[in-house]
């Protein structure tokens, strides 16, 4: 993936909650001037952004381009149907220890870049030192 072409990244399971995962990588992600569109259904702001119960509440009219996953694997399924449904999306990114194939196989029909298992601050640094 190509840090430098996207500009929104929709964050599912994004938590309220400065110590989770979530929170630490999305807050790092929009200190780097990324726009943070939180999806979590029980929560209704995070990091100063409206957040959705999901992909689908998402207006038309904000842009997404990379779906961001921290949901067990079991749950990925539905978002990527969403993401896939919506149009535009241009990377599904599951978190470290997150893989479901069947999600990755629908995303990528579509046309979508799959990351799985991976960390997207972990890679995004690495990318910005030139590892």
């Amino acid at each position: 993936m190509d840090f430098d072409t996207i500009k929104a990244i929709a964050v599912v399971g994004l938590s309220d909650k400065p110590e989770k995962a979530s929170h630490m990588v999305a807050g790092y992600l929009k200190e780097c001037g990324y726009k943070i569109i939180p999806v979590n259904p029980a929560v209704g702001e995070v990091l100063g952004e409206k957040a959705y119960p999901d992909i689908n509440a998402i207006p038309s009219e904000i842009k997404v381009d990379v779906v961001d996953i921290f949901r067990k694997p079991d749950a990925v399924l539905p978002f990527v149907e969403q993401a896939v449904a919506r149009g535009g999306v241009k990377v599904i990114w599951m978190q470290e220890g997150i893989v479901n194939e069947e999600a990755a196989d629908a995303a990528r029909q579509a046309g979508i870049e799959v990351i799985m298992d991976k960390c997207i601050l972990k890679e995004h640094r690495k990318c910005r030192l030139g590892d």
